[in-house]
């Protein structure tokens, strides 16, 4: 097994390009080089085109919606393509809505997976709720074939809807901004949930009891929105949780949990907005740490 770093610059389902020069900015920083440095077996399986953001006044509830699609299902064919050869994606966004692209890349060669969600925000918007019509606030609510999901998006895949709510535990979120229907939406359709408050200084307990959770599950698909981090700490995410969320010391030791489950099929880090850095100090301090988590929970 070896790791394949993707990388997805696209910002079409974002509200600003920054995201799309994240896969360079962390391939500049060294993230190939370091997974070989820790000893595992990494390839770098290149870039999809380039996709740029732009208002789109013609679908102001669901902006862009035919390129994010168009993009998704170009991650799910690469995605399987790694999968298929034994290896595990290592998927370098771009925006959230790339995570329906590596699920539908997936669920039909593992119809069993389970979707391990670290970040900031429940993604639970709908193009009814929306007042953006930015598509990387819907990930979640999408993925659930919601009422008000777009159902072009919501059908992209093999199967309708792309994941039940019993498969996807929710790690990071901020309790404060998820309004009390779309939280009762979640708690119907069985999400696991560990907000934000839950895991400060007992992250890894949290990843391990979302893993105890998901156990029914045969595969599973590791988000890493780096939202969920406190933007006073690392100031990196497209949309900043200033005083907020957890340490990147926490996020990462979730995410040493979760991408040490021996049936991990894929892994995505999203929403580094490198404009937010421009120095590369704080792209220099994920990507050392993202490494040396992949080396610690992967070399085995």
């Amino acid at each position: 097994m070896a790791l394949r770093i993707l990388g997805v610059p696209s910002a079409a389902g974002a509200y600003g390009n920054g995201v799309a020069r994240a896969p360079r900015a962390m391939r500049v920083a060294g993230i190939l080089e370091g997974l070989r440095d820790q000893g595992l077996a990494a390839a770098d399986a290149g870039d999809l085109p380039a996709v740029a953001f732009s208002p789109d006044p013609a679908s102001p509830r669901a902006q862009h919606l035919d390129t994010v699609i168009a993009v998704a299902r170009d991650v799910a064919r690469r995605v399987a393509e790694v999968d298929e050869a034994g290896d595990v994606p290592l998927v370098l966004g771009g925006n959230c809505t790339i995570t329906l692209g590596v699920i539908a890349g997936l669920c039909e060669r593992h119809p069993r997976l389970g979707l391990a969600y670290l970040d900031g925000d429940a993604d639970m918007s709908t193009r009814v709720r929306t007042t953006s019509g930015v598509l990387d606030a819907m990930g979640i609510a999408t993925m659930l074939g919601l009422v008000g999901a777009a159902p072009a998006f919501a059908g992209m895949g093999p199967r309708t809807p792309l994941m039940a709510g019993r498969d996807i535990a929710l790690l990071g979120y901020d309790e404060m901004e998820l309004d009390a229907e779309p939280r009762e939406q979640l708690v119907r359709h069985g999400v696991h949930l560990f907000d934000g408050r839950s895991m400060r200084a007992r992250a890894g307990q949290a990843a391990s009891e979302a893993l105890s959770a998901l156990s029914h599950r045969r595969g599973l698909i590791v988000h890493f929105d780096v939202d969920v981090v406190d933007s006073t700490d690392l100031p990196l995410g497209q949309f900043p949780h200033f005083n907020q969320g957890v340490s990147l010391a926490d996020a990462l030791e979730a995410l040493c949990v979760l991408a040490a489950a021996p049936d991990v099929r894929a892994v995505l880090i999203t929403e580094v907005n490198p404009d937010n850095d421009p120095d590369g100090r704080h792209v220099q301090r994920l990507v050392d740490g993202v490494v040396g988590v992949l080396g610690r929970a992967l070399g085995r």
